[in-house]
């Protein structure tokens, strides 16, 4: 073996055992509890359940009609699944093309109706004759349940976003389709929710009930990260070490995350006093209102294991399943010594995509979606994939800029409506 080859994994184990310790001192005290995440949370904006649920203190709120389901996927875990079925319109006779949104990483389907009636998505396209469903994924707030497991169990969490495309996506989906008496399904995602369709796509799994695909900040490959908290984070294996910790569950405004963002936030390079900014670009489009409740309702809890294979992500140039860490492991679950990779480029050309991306995003920066778009645009027909650029567009304004509806929306119901 190379010395190069000797040399990376005795670094890696010297890192992590540097980060435990630093890390085991931080929880296991409260004394240290005041360090500069105090200074950085928003007093103005305290988190705020809702207890009655996305259909009654949001949708009904505003008098449009909400119903809920409930969808158990194929490995137990109980999903909850909101509907509107039609708009302030009404007009509940006339046949309507269902539409399945699909929230991102660290958030639930609440994103979706955060604003107005006339600035958010899940309103827009249900008073412009959609039938519109909303997801939520495993470990969000309304999707904590399964046959078996109780989220205090650990086994809970032993999911990444591999899952959520193996049985979280076909389970709604499915739903959705035999739901609606089989009419194929326009699809919307937003970042994590992106890059769990195209997963399935490259499988060539679900494109037989999926009408068109919209994928709003489109994730795929991101070993050009340009996040700098994100990066810190990944260099020094803090999902890893977390992990090791014995933690398994990601809850994004509990005490552990706190910790841990005390510690990235240390570094000069990463300025946490502007928390979006830092991890997913300097959004143009936001109000403050919008951003408020977004903070009081919007994030949610995710897997470390999850963390930890979005951290791989950004290590790797290729996309691949989870990485156990070992020859060994990956062969027992694998059947090869390395991850199976995701092959964009085996997206069946027939399904039509519709692809926005921002010129500020950190998360989806231009590199990567260049890469993405250069994989996809070989293999499609010109009339079946429509990519809209936003220059001045951060992660967030895709789903809550205030002129979304006019500059991303409106192109994109137009985008459904032709196919």
């Amino acid at each position: 073996m190379a010395q190069k080859d000797l040399y990376l994994p005795f670094l890696a184990l010297s890192i992590i055992a540097c980060c435990l310790m630093n890390l085991q001192s931080v929880l296991s005290s409260s004394s240290r509890m005041r360090n500069s995440t105090d200074e950085i949370s928003d007093d103005k904006c305290p988190p705020q359940p809702h207890p009655l649920g996305m259909c009654r203190s949001r949708v009904a709120a505003y008098g449009y009609p909400c119903e809920e389901y409930h969808v158990t996927t194929e490995d137990g875990y109980i999903l909850s699944l909101k509907r509107i079925p039609y708009g302030l319109s009404g007009a509940t006779e006339m046949t309507r093309t269902p539409v399945l949104l699909f929230h991102g990483l660290l958030v639930d389907g609440f994103c979706w109706v955060l604003s107005t009636p006339k600035q958010s998505l899940g309103f827009i396209l249900a008073d412009g004759g959609f039938d519109v469903w909303i997801a939520n994924s495993r470990g969000t707030e309304s999707s904590r349940r399964h046959t078996t497991l109780s989220p205090q169990d650990p086994a809970f969490w032993d999911w990444t976003w591999d899952q959520l495309a193996d049985y979280d996506l076909p389970a709604v989906l499915e739903f959705v389709y035999n739901r609606t008496g089989g009419m194929k399904v326009h699809y919307v995602g937003h970042s994590l929710g992106t890059l769990i369709i195209l997963a399935a796509f490259s499988e060539n799994r679900l494109t037989d009930i999926v009408r068109s695909a919209a994928l709003l900040c489109p994730i795929a490959y991101l070993n050009s990260m340009e996040s700098r908290l994100i990066l810190l984070a990944t260099r020094i294996f803090l999902a890893e070490t977390i992990h090791m910790l014995g933690y398994h569950e990601f809850n994004p405004v509990g005490p552990v995350a706190k910790e841990v963002l005390g510690k990235v936030c240390v570094d000069p390079e990463v300025d946490c006093y502007d928390l979006f900014s830092a991890v997913a670009g300097p959004d143009c489009c936001l109000n403050t209102s919008t951003t408020c409740i977004f903070l009081q309702h919007g994030p949610q809890s995710s897997s470390i294991k999850n963390m930890i294979h979005m951290s791989q992500l950004v290590r790797k140039e290729t996309i691949r399943k989870y990485d156990y860490g070992s020859e060994k492991e990956n062969t027992k679950r694998y059947n090869q010594t390395r991850p199976p990779t995701y092959n964009l480029s085996s997206i069946p050309s027939h399904v039509p995509l519709f692809l926005t991306h921002g010129g500020q995003d950190f998360l989806g920066d231009v590199a990567d979606t260049r890469h993405l778009l250069r994989t996809l645009l070989s293999q499609h027909d010109s009339d079946d994939i429509e990519v809209l650029y936003m220059p001045d567009y951060a992660h967030g304004d895709f789903i809550m800029g205030y002129n979304a509806p006019q500059l991303i929306y409106k192109p994109m119901v137009e985008f459904f409506k032709r196919h």
